[in-house]
């Protein structure tokens, strides 16, 4: 089993000082963090990677330096299962789901993480499982910060969201 801590949109230190203690608290011990972009600063990173391998791409609210660091676009294998990453913000498609799914066309990824729009998402979409965490620091119009846990077993995959209390 394979555990991975998704986040996405934490625009620190924007909205708020750091990362919430439940969502610090989930990421302990899984086996890697995976950040749909809107980092903000290399301070999030920092956090992140203390508590397991990190990786990501940049959203549109970062700088230069995240986008030389993690570039626009993923598409990992971990556990058997190939996962997209993409911020969600460009591109053909008229939602943030769309383009998502959108920007790995032709690719087949089993599961494509992305962020952009705050609202936590999980929908299927033929194979591929399109997980949108939310964001843990700048909710916007959701009732909760959110994040998500991405489990794996024998190439199955779950995802949930958890909110921040």
């Amino acid at each position: 089993m394979i555990q991975i801590g998704i986040v996405s949109d934490t625009h620190l230190p924007g909205r708020g000082r750091k990362l919430p203690e439940s969502l610090i608290e989930s990421f302990r011990g899984v086996n890697a963090i995976l950040h749909a972009g809107d980092w903000l600063t290399m301070d999030v990173y920092e956090q992140l990677a203390a508590l397991a391998p990190t990786d990501g791409v940049a959203g549109n609210g970062d700088g230069d330096d995240i986008v030389r660091r993690f570039g626009w676009k993923k598409l990992l294998e971990i556990g058997g299962v190939r996962i997209g990453i993409v911020h969600g913000h460009e591109g053909p498609g008229k939602t943030t789901p769309e383009r998502a799914l959108l920007a790995f066309r032709g690719e087949r990824p089993d599961l494509i993480v992305f962020g952009h729009s705050h609202i936590p998402y999980h929908q299927r979409e033929g194979p591929t499982l399109l997980f949108n965490p939310g964001s843990p620091t700048d909710k916007r119009r959701q009732p909760q910060g959110s994040y998500g846990i991405v489990t794996i077993r024998d190439s199955s995959i779950e995802a949930e969201h958890r909110f921040v209390p």
